[in-house]
C-alpha cells in the first residue's frame, strides 16, 4: 500500500500526518492560523523523526490545495510542490470543500443522523457575509460547484426544495444566523488531515497527479495581494 505525506493548511486548522493507505501512522496538528508557516516544515521533521521514516520515504505528497486562507494555501502548496521537486514525488492536490464534505458525512453516519438521502454543503468563511461553498449529493458528487458566494444573495432554487441539508465548516454559523429552512440541518463537524488522507489515497490509486510546474491553490476567486494593487 501506497505510503503519503499529507498537508492540509488551507483554513483555520493545519496538519500534517503520513498514511499507510486509509491507515494514518502519525500526525501532528495546529489550531495557531496565524503560524501555520512556522509549523509545517517543523512538523514534517517532527513526525518523520518520531515514526523513523525517511522524508524520502513516501510514494506521494498530498495537500489540501483550496478553497481557503491565501496564506495557507500558498504556504501548503508552496512546501509540498518543494518536496515533491526535491525527492522526484508526485503531487495530490485534493478540495478543501471536498474534504469537509467527507468529514461531514462521516459525521452524519456517526450519528445515526437521519435515513434517507442528504445533501452536504460545507462553508468556509471569507470575511463579511461571503463563504468558498459547494454542493454535494449523497456520494460527494457535485451539485454545485465549488463557488465564492454572498450568502445575502444567493439565488432562489440554488438549494433544492425539500431536501435535507448538512452544513459545516466556519461559514456556516453565518449562514445559520439567517436561515430558517427546516430541512437545513448545521452540524460542528470539523475535517482533519485525517480525512485529507482518506481521499488522497483514493486519486493516488486512479492516479490523479497535478502537473508540478502549473499547479496553483484553488483560490475560487482572484488573489489581489498589496504588491498587485500597487502595479495597477
Amino acid at each position: 500500500m501506497a505510503l503519503l505525506l499529507c498537508i492540509d493548511t488551507a483554513t483555520e486548522y493545519a496538519g500534517i500526518c503520513i498514511s499507510d493507505g486509509t491507515n494514518v501512522q502519525g500526525a501532528e496538528e495546529s489550531r495557531d492560523q496565524k503560524n501555520h508557516g512556522s509549523f509545517v516544515q517543523p512538523a514534517i521533521h517532527a513526525l518523520c523523526k518520531r515514526l523513523n521514516i525517511s522524508i524520502s520515504r513516501p510514494d506521494a505528497i498530498a495537500v489540501s490545495a483550496g478553497p481557503g486562507s491565501y496564506t495557507g494555501l500558498r504556504v501548503g502548496l508552496s512546501t509540498a510542490k518543494g518536496l515533491c521537486y526535491a525527492l522526484q514525488k508526485p503531487l495530490i492536490m485534493i478540495n478543501t470543500l471536498d474534504v469537509m464534505a467527507y468529514a461531514a458525512k462521516l459525521e452524519t453516519q456517526n450519528r445515526n443522523f437521519e435515513t434517507g438521502n442528504l445533501l452536504f454543503c460545507p462553508m468556509i468563511d471569507a470575511r463579511r457575509i461571503e463563504v468558498f461553498t459547494a454542493l454535494y449529493d449523497d456520494g460527494l458528487k457535485y451539485l454545485s460547484k465549488p463557488a465564492a458566494l454572498v450568502l445575502t444573495d444567493i439565488m432562489p432554487g440554488f438549494f433544492p426544495c425539500r431536501k435535507k441539508i448538512v452544513f459545516s465548516g466556519s461559514g456556516s454559523r453565518k449562514f445559520k444566523k439567517i436561515s430558517n429552512d427546516e430541512n437545513f440541518y448545521f452540524i460542528e463537524s470539523e475535517h482533519t488531515v485525517h480525512h485529507l488522507a482518506a481521499l488522497a489515497i483514493k486519486a493516488f490509486e486512479q492516479k490523479q497527479f497535478a502537473n508540478l510546474a502549473y499547479s496553483e491553490p484553488y483560490y475560487v476567486k482572484e488573489f489581489f495581494s498589496a504588491a498587485h494593487s500597487m502595479k495597477n
